[in-house]
């Protein structure tokens, strides 16, 4: 895959949930909510500020990330599911 992000964009694969509950209880497809967990696969070159110069990035590639429910835009690409989202949508970077 080639693609690079433009600005303040992050690339995400969004990371699966457990199939199961700690109890034990198998959770289905058609119940499970979308898990709010990725890794950033692709970063841009930052944002622009006020006096015209690029602010770096926090995430970097490889990161672990939390971001909202909504958040981004879910693209196809080479057949597999992306999320393309700024920055700002993201929550942390878990360690």
């Amino acid at each position: 895959m080639s693609f690079k992000p433009l600005h303040d964009r992050v690339l995400v694969e969004r990371l699966e949930s457990e199939e199961k509950t700690p109890g034990g209880i198998i959770i289905p497809d058609t119940a499970k909510e979308k898990p709010m967990e990725g890794k950033v696969l692709a970063v841009g070159t930052g944002a622009i500020d006020d006096c015209g110069k690029i602010r770096p990035l926090d995430v970097k590639v490889g990161d672990r990330i939390l971001f909202g429910k909504w958040s981004g835009t879910e693209v196809k690409l080479d057949g597999q599911d992306y999320i393309v989202m700024k920055e700002s949508d993201i929550m942390g970077i878990l360690a």
